[in-house]
C-alpha cells in the first residue's frame, strides 16, 4: 500500500513535472475522456491551455466534472503521483487569458520585457480552482 504526500510535496511534485497531465472530462454519451494536456499550477489554481471548441472544452462547458491525474515512477517502490478532482471553467475573455499567459511565462522565468502581449486567436484556458487533491507515494509506508 501507499503512503501519501504532504500538501507541500504535493504542490512541489506539480510543479517538478511542467508538461503534460492527463485531463479527464465527460464526453457526451457520459464516459470519461482522458487526454494530455499541457498545465502550470499557481497557488491553488492550475491552469490548462488548449485550442476552443476541442472536445474536452465541450465537454466541460455541459459538464464542468473533471480529473487531472499526474504520475511518475518506474517500479512499485517508486511510483507517487496525484489526482485532482473538481469543477473546471473554460476563459475565453482576451483580457484574463493575457493575465494568465503573462502569469505562465513569469513562472517559466522568462524575462517581463518577453511577456506576451496579446493572445492567441482560438484558444482558451481551462482553469480548475478549489479541487480536491488524492496522492499516493509507494517509497513511503502508510500512515
Amino acid at each position: 500500500m501507499a503512503g501519501k504526500m504532504t500538501e507541500e510535496e504535493v504542490k512541489s511534485f506539480l510543479d517538478s513535472k511542467p508538461g503534460w497531465m492527463m485531463l479527464t472530462s465527460i464526453g457526451p454519451d457520459e464516459y470519461p475522456h482522458t487526454v494530455p494536456i499541457g498545465y502550470f499550477r499557481d497557488g491553488n489554481r492550475m491552469f490548462m491551455g488548449c485550442r476552443d471548441n476541442t472536445q474536452k472544452v465541450v465537454n466541460i462547458e455541459r459538464n464542468p466534472k473533471v480529473s487531472l491525474s499526474l504520475e511518475d515512477g518506474t517500479t512499485m517502490q517508486d511510483i507517487r503521483g496525484v489526482l485532482l478532482r473538481g469543477d473546471a471553467q473554460v476563459v475565453r475573455e482576451d483580457e484574463e487569458r493575457l493575465v494568465i499567459s503573462r502569469l505562465a511565462a513569469k513562472l517559466r522565468g522568462t524575462p517581463e520585457s518577453e511577456w506576451p502581449v496579446s493572445v492567441s486567436p482560438g484558444s482558451v484556458f481551462i482553469k480548475l480552482e478549489n479541487f480536491n487533491v488524492v496522492s499516493w507515494d509507494y517509497s513511503k509506508p502508510l500512515g
